[in-house]
């Protein structure tokens, strides 16, 4: 018989406040098209990008994060000092070691919180929450602050044709803590790492640093397959996080996938044959794909233009490089 005293911990988990932090430099696209042979109505159509924000030198991944982070905090009317566990993840912080939690934990004040980083590319936010909700049900931590940031302006190949025009910068977060009640449903996640290669980094940063390659590393993909991945097989797991959480489309509030392109999320809706009473984030079109940071960003817009509202229950799905997924349904907070 184990000696080891069961955790108190909270009954159930729940989103209580949600911040967002976008650079002040927007990015029409004919900015991108300085450099690409392209179109704005061929990038609007392929994409339903019209602009992104890119970072100046001051809006590091540390900096926005903090930002984005005192406003999650105020929303959810709790003080720095009773964060117990901060979690980011990001794909552009370019220090191996320390974990950019840290330096946000300390900036924040926090009461010497636990702080790591995660790196699971467009489906981050949703392992950042699914590993907050645990915290707090186990009882390691009361209040988990989980981030979701990018500069994936550093990794952008701006004459790549297929992804010059895709990525913005920002960073949003959230509060999970205690609930009395279900607010944030079972996880379905995983990984298909046999199509690795369809989203991937150019070269490893070995071969920029032994003087291998001239150009920088950046982010590419083949967009053909990533379309064709996302739209067929996200669907499904969308569909899964619902029947998990116990709920049909017609239950749903609000839909909140990764902003990585407007086309797959019509083509979601469209599979998962959602009402038109539900609300649909398309914060792509203004924001781009920000990777970890596009779900907290484009949910803390709904709520900000009562699009959305607190209470509402929303389906979250993030999905990318790896290629890794995680879905899930939460109440908004």
């Amino acid at each position: 018989m184990s000696k080891i005293k069961p955790s108190k911990g909270a009954p159930y988990a729940r989103i209580l406040g949600v911040g967002g932090y976008r650079p002040t430099r927007v990015v029409p696209n004919e900015v991108i098209l300085e450099t690409i042979d392209s179109s704005d109505e061929w990038i609007r159509s392929r994409s339903g990008i019209e602009t992104r924000h890119w970072a100046n030198d001051e809006e590091t991944v540390a900096a926005m994060s903090v930002e984005a982070s005192g406003k999650a905090i105020a929303d959810a009317g709790i003080t720095a000092e009773q964060i117990g566990a901060v979690v980011v993840s990001t794909v552009s912080h370019f220090k191996q070691t320390p974990a950019v939690a840290t330096e946000i934990a300390d900036k924040l004040g926090t009461n010497k919180a636990a702080a790591f980083d995660i790196s699971a590319g467009c489906a981050g936010f949703g392992y950042g929450l699914t590993l907050a909700k645990g915290m707090v049900v186990e009882g390691s931590a009361e209040y988990v602050l989980v981030i979701g940031v990018e500069r994936l302006s550093d990794l952008t190949d701006l004459e790549d044709r297929a992804t010059a025009f895709l990525f913005g910068d920002g960073a949003g977060a959230v509060v999970v803590g205690p609930s009395k009640e279900p607010a944030i449903g079972p996880t379905v996640w995983g990984s298909e790492g046999d199509k690795s290669e369809t989203i991937k980094q150019t070269v490893p940063w070995t071969d920029y640093r032994d003087g291998e390659v001239a150009k920088f590393p950046a982010i590419t993909q083949e967009g053909q397959a990533v379309f064709r991945w996302a739209v067929f097989e996200m669907a499904k797991v969308a569909k899964e996080a619902l029947d998990a959480a116990g709920l049909t489309s017609a239950e749903l509030d609000v839909f909140i996938p990764h902003q990585a392109n407007e086309r797959i999320i019509d083509s979601m809706v469209k599979t998962l044959k959602l009402p038109e009473s539900v609300t649909v984030a398309r914060d792509v079109r203004t924001t781009g794909n920000t990777s970890a940071a596009s779900i907290p960003l484009a949910m803390e817009r709904l709520l900000a233009t009562g699009e959305a509202k607190s209470g509402d229950t929303a389906l979250v799905i993030g999905f990318g490089a790896g290629l890794v997924y995680a879905a899930t349904v939460v109440t908004l907070p």
